[in-house]
């Protein structure tokens, strides 16, 4: 399976030109998005990269950015992070990493892309129309929440509205769910990185277009720090709200196509 996986691209299928025009800004705006709110960059481009590449191909490189990337928003953020609910998450989510990469490798993810667009749809709706109050959740939600989070990002490099629902179900605050997503996706992209690397999931071209897009991502995540600074706490809501149906309506048209 590694092997179809790893023949569907290669290095001079890179060079098409709508890859070539649609990739970096794909990625661009999808990094603006992520320093702006804390997430949401494999919301946007894994969806979009998807029409131009193959999904099984998309994940694993794109992890590389989204580690970065995070790595980046989270050193300049960390005094705000949610420590205790890392804490209780953390094992969970490797759990769930662990049995995404071997669905990632034997199953065909696009088939389960329309219900997670469901979910992040129906998540951003209600997000918006409680202005980022998050339903109550107890401190027990971090095992199920944690395994499916981790479950979906591996699969389709996706886990940050669930994510986000916990934290704001245990009382994060904007600020808060903004620092502590980036170290929740460092955390998650090592992990799906070593276990990609040991499932036989890089190729050189996926290497060769991680490398390619990281200064479009750098970029990306400095523009939207920057516009972070100058919004108000309910710009920043309806963001993340718009962001995640935008998101979910992209993943059902995905999986419709």
């Amino acid at each position: 399976m590694a092997a179809d996986i790893l023949a569907a691209m290669n290095v001079t299928d890179l060079l098409q030109p709508q890859i070539l025009m649609l990739a970096p800004l794909i990625v661009y705006g999808a990094y603006v998005v992520f320093g702006i709110s804390g997430f949401g960059s494999t919301l946007i481009a894994v969806p979009l990269l998807a029409h131009l590449m193959p999904l099984k191909f998309v994940v694993p490189f794109f992890v590389i950015l989204d580690c970065v990337g995070a790595a980046n928003l989270g050193l300049r953020l960390r005094g705000s992070v949610m420590k205790r609910e890392l804490i209780g998450l953390m094992p969970f989510m490797a759990l769930g990493i662990l049995g995404g990469v071997w669905l990632l490798v034997r199953l065909r993810p696009e088939l389960l892309l329309g219900s997670l667009g469901g979910f992040v749809l129906l998540f951003g709706i209600g997000y918006v129309l409680r202005s980022g109050r998050g339903l109550p959740l107890p401190r027990w939600s971090a095992a199920p929440i944690g395994t499916f989070g981790g479950a979906t990002s591996a699969v389709f490099g996706i886990g940050g509205p669930i994510y986000l629902f916990y934290l704001a179900g245990r009382g994060g605050d904007p600020a808060q769910i903004r620092a502590t997503m980036p170290v929740v996706f460092v955390f998650t992209t090592l992990t799906r990185i070593l276990l990609f690397i040991t499932a036989g999931l890089y190729s050189p071209a996926a290497l060769a277009a991680a490398a390619a897009l990281l200064p479009f991502m750098a970029l990306g995540v400095w523009t939207g720090h920057r516009l972070h600074l100058n919004l108000e706490r309910a710009t920043v809501i309806r963001v993340i709200g718009g962001l995640l149906v935008l998101s979910g309506c992209s993943l059902l048209v995905r999986a419709l196509a």
